[in-house]
């Protein structure tokens, strides 16, 4: 994405950090934990790429065309999974944002993005509001969720680090908050 560097650098670093811990998430004994860590390690890592600042690499129109083709086809996974539960939606709404945005940018890869304009303003607009309410919900509940460690020890039988639901939840909200500023230089 176009815009400042440090900004996007600290954006690449926190979707790159999301994506390794959904990676350690795919550990867990749970198959649908499991499979949901590996759609959100998709989202941070192709995240991590789409931030990395164009001053540094300018990818091609192809790759924003090969990033609009696989979170494209995230968006039809989670749209056939969310036929069996609503949890799925915001699935299909992250992968729909970034494909949108990697469209965006391929449409117009010499255009200085961040300056406004780009993208179907309604759209944008939308997408922004949906994922700033999502950011503001998810925050509150992870506010509210309870400690696991017990005096500075951790529970006997404590869940691995791929079963952590705070740890799932604060993922989420990362990719979220890095959703609403790549919208914003969009």
């Amino acid at each position: 994405m176009h815009g400042p560097a440090s900004p996007g650098w600290l954006l690449v670093a926190l979707c790159a950090a999301t994506g390794a811990y959904c990676l350690l998430r795919m550990r867990s004994g749970v198959e649908e934990q499991r499979r949901a860590a590996g759609g959100e390690a998709l989202m941070g890592f192709g995240m991590a790429a789409m931030a990395v600042p164009a001053a540094v690499l300018a990818p091609p129109r192809w790759a924003w065309l090969v990033y609009s083709a696989v979170f494209g086809t995230a968006a039809l996974r989670a749209l056939w999974a969310a036929r069996t539960g609503r949890h799925h939606l915001h699935h299909l709404m992250g992968a729909f944002a970034m494909a949108y945005m990697a469209a965006v940018m391929a449409a117009a890869p010499g255009h200085h993005h961040g300056s406004g304009g780009s993208g179907v303003p309604l759209l944008t607009a939308s997408l922004l509001v949906y994922f700033t309410g999502y950011v503001l919900l998810s925050g509150a509940r992870l506010v509210s969720v309870p400690a696991l460690a017990v005096g500075g020890g951790v529970r006997t039988g404590s869940p691995g680090w791929g079963d952590r639901p705070e740890l799932a939840r604060a993922c989420r909200l990362s990719m979220g908050m890095a959703t609403v500023a790549m919208l914003i230089t969009l």
